[in-house]
């Protein structure tokens, strides 16, 4: 939230729940336009497909979200996630970086995971707060995306210490 914007008014748990989804909607927005930038900067074939692999899981995390808004009786709006544009800025700096490939593939997963890292808080925090207020349907939708941010981060790691890391760090 930016110093001139207004604060949101947080007079229930329903309405923290609604903010956090507002928040995670702009989120996974602005990934959809900021994965194919990550994909054509990879240089390792794996990791360009699993920046491709994730952006379509990102479009149904978008549309789940979605989903979520309808089952609440809310229309889906985006609130600013600026935390998310900061790390899709960083993640647009190492893209656009010169250099050995293989030291920018493992920049670009450094800077993935911390995209992932953020949403897996996010989504966390808002399946909790869908379970608190006995939402089990919305905390079900939250808890498939959840489950797929964390694969993505295990599968970032393995590609990172398996191959990419080694390399980048042989030079």
């Amino acid at each position: 939230m930016g110093l001139f914007s207004s604060s949101p008014t947080l007079n229930s748990f329903d309405d923290l729940m609604v903010e956090q989804l507002e928040d995670l909607y702009d989120a996974e927005k602005q990934l959809v336009k900021a994965l194919p930038t990550m994909a054509a900067a990879a240089s390792n074939a794996s990791l360009k497909s699993a920046f491709q692999q994730h952006l379509r899981e990102t479009e149904n995390h978008v549309s789940r979200l979605e989903q979520a808004f309808k089952l609440m009786g809310k229309t889906a709006r985006s609130k600013t996630c600026d935390a998310m544009k900061g790390l899709v800025s960083e993640g647009s700096e190492v893209a656009s970086a010169t250099g050995d490939t293989d030291v920018k593939d493992a920049a670009l997963i450094a800077a993935a995971q911390r995209v992932e890292h953020y949403e897996i808080s996010g989504y966390g925090s808002a399946r909790t707060f869908a379970q608190r207020v006995g939402r089990s349907d919305v905390a079900s939708l939250l808890q498939q995306t959840l489950d797929e941010e964390a694969a993505t981060d295990k599968k970032l790691t393995a590609l990172a210490e398996s191959s990419i890391n080694p390399r980048a760090s042989a030079k």
